[in-house]
This record gives structure tokens, sequence and C-alpha cells, in this order.
């Protein structure tokens, strides 16, 4: 009985063409992870502004108006990822008796996110880092 032949296993380039083949799915499946991940906490961002536009729209219902309401606290997975005040896409401002401008601005992991800041107004007009709240917004995707 040789010895050579009846040792079984791998060669070390069978070995080095799956370590390839490993190397090359992870190389794609992670950024496509972590953009899947970043479209989940913009949708969550998106959700958060809606809800605040709403408890305002309540709040203006029972007072007449936008002035001296508080913003609803975001869920512990959104403030991770984006802090909610009151103002334009690029300034802060309080609401009037008649107009609100909600924004929510990346922090943490999402800080440097090609959508950026989200905005709302009172009329339902959106905005974020893409431009207006149109077809290639943010907003829709």
């Amino acid at each position: 009985m040789n010895p050579r032949h009846s040792a079984r296993g791998f060669t070390l380039i069978e070995l080095m063409i799956v370590v390839a083949i490993v190397a090359i799915l992870a190389a794609i499946a992670v950024p496509s992870y972590k953009e899947q991940v970043a479209r989940g906490r913009r949708g969550d961002a998106q959700a958060a502004l809606l809800n605040a536009a709403q408890f305002l729209e309540r709040q203006y219902t029972l007072s007449n108006t936008y002035t001296g309401a508080s913003l609803p606290a975001l869920n512990a997975r959104t403030a991770e990822a984006y802090a909610m005040s009151y103002g334009t896409a690029t300034a802060a401002s309080a609401p009037t008796a008649n107009a609100f401008w909600l924004r929510i601005v990346p922090q943490g992991a999402m800080t440097n996110d090609r959508c950026g800041t989200f905005a709302l107004t009172n009329t339902g007009q959106k905005t974020d880092a893409t431009g207006s709240g149109g077809s290639a917004s943010c907003w829709d995707r």
C-alpha cells in the first residue's frame, strides 16, 4: 500500500480556489446587505416624519395652532440613526401658528447616507438630499 495514494484531502490549489470564490461572493453580498439595511433605516425615518406630521395635525385640530406642540419620541432603532427636529432642510426654525417644517437628520452609521436629511412640511412637500421629493427622490424608494 502506497501512502501517497491512500492519503485523501484537498490540495493547496483547491483550497485557494474555494477561498477566492468565497471572497468574490462576500465582495458582492456585503455592500448589497449594507444598502438594504440603509433602505430599511430610511423607511423608518420617513415613517417617523409622517407619524410626527400626523401628530402635529391632530394638535392643530385641537388648538388651531402648531406652536407649542412637541415632537413625538423616535423609537430606539430610528433614534440610533436619525435625530428629528423642526426646521427647514438646512436650518432650524420653530413652527408658526399655521405651518411647520419637520426634518430628520442622519447620525451615527447613517451620517454619510446618500439621501441625507429628509424634510416634510404641513402641505405635504417632501425633500431630501437628492433635491425635491420628485421621482428621483429617496422618498420613492
